[in-house]
């Protein structure tokens, strides 16, 4: 669980002096609602460019936003600290709702997500027989998302990571159960449709990163599950990612993996950049063991009919190491 972490009387004060201006003020209410673009601040608040990035920075500097770099654009959000995130919610909260300006910025802070909306929804339309084709060979996704929340239960979950995060739909599906989540890819387009649909879907308590997944931008420990559905067979070396995955579990956390099962589908491979046609138990069960981890339990979603031809398999796997009185440790060996 996410501790209550103490603020310096230093600390308190520089942020204090940050948050103090108008603008300034306006751009925390505003990212408490979710993380903006520079170009997003400006079309919301009417000030320049080079204005808005002055502001930006003071907070920044005051430990009160993040700064997050997406290809040429860059993101801000509330800073992920407990501590200044709780300072920046409570100093939000004491404000009028009425309050014009800020009235004022929510409308155009709404008319920005529509726009960010119908961006995403046209770029998903002009992909989307990609996923519907691959769809159509397989079980339905709403069979597949059941298993997924049946196997990974209903124990709260304090941080959850999705790697290869796509569309956003894992941080939709697991977010009645975390804390905080973080779904990262290196695709900008796909982080925009993962946006605006966790927008949509009023999921406020995960963000999303543009980042590469076989180098993922996080410390070791930093998350107690993370998942990656359908990504592996677009990797030429899949236990680099599962390497990496493990290593920012934390000591306990689990690992859930959703692809295919071997497969001879070979226009995957020539059509829609698959890098593997499936994997099978023994390769997943090396990897995830190579990783440090321990593999729990394995999961067929076989083909139903004639025309679905791939099985989906979901791995769900574990990091043996546990912690006493705040120490790390591995298992005893016999």
């Amino acid at each position: 669980m996410v501790g209550h972490a103490a603020l310096s009387t230093d600390a308190i004060i520089t942020a204090l002096k940050a948050a103090g201006e108008a603008t300034r003020y306006r751009i925390l209410a505003l990212l408490s609602a979710g993380e903006l673009s520079v170009k997003d601040l400006t079309a919301i608040l009417g000030q320049s460019q080079p204005r808005i990035s002055r502001h930006l920075k003071l907070l920044t500097e005051a430990g009160l936003i993040e700064r997050f770099p997406e290809g040429a654009w860059v993101y801000y959000r509330i800073a992920d600290s407990s501590a200044e995130r709780r300072l920046v919610q409570d100093l939000v909260a004491l404000a009028d709702p009425d309050d014009t300006a800020l009235a004022r910025d929510r409308e155009w802070l709404a008319g920005v997500k529509r726009e960010h909306a119908q961006t995403a929804a046209r770029y998903f339309t002009e992909n989307a027989a990609d996923w519907d084709t691959i769809r159509s060979l397989h079980v339905p996704d709403t069979a597949v998302e059941a298993a997924m929340l049946k196997l990974i239960g209903t124990r709260p979950i304090g941080s959850f990571l999705d790697i290869g995060t796509g569309t956003g739909r894992m941080l939709e599906l697991f977010a009645p159960l975390y804390q905080r989540a973080v779904g990262i890819d290196a695709s900008t387009a796909m982080l925009s449709v993962a946006r605006a649909n966790l927008d949509k879907a009023g999921v406020a308590h995960a963000q999303v990163r543009h980042g590469d997944i076989m180098k993922l931008p996080m410390p070791r420990d930093s998350f107690d599950l993370v998942a990656i559905h359908q990504v592996l067979h677009y990797l030429d070396d899949p236990a680099v990612a599962l390497a990496e995955a493990a290593r920012v579990l934390r000591p306990d956390g689990r690992l859930l993996v959703v692809d295919f099962a071997p497969h001879g589908l070979e226009f995957l491979r020539e059509r829609h950049a698959h890098r593997r046609l499936g994997f099978s138990h023994e390769a997943m069960r090396t990897w995830i063991e190579q990783a440090g981890l321990v593999l729990e339990e394995a999961t067929d979603l076989a083909a139903k009919s004639a025309e679905e031809q791939l099985t989906v398999t979901l791995w769900l796997a574990r990091d043996p190491r546990f912690n006493v009185a705040g120490v790390t440790k591995g298992l005893e060996t016999a």
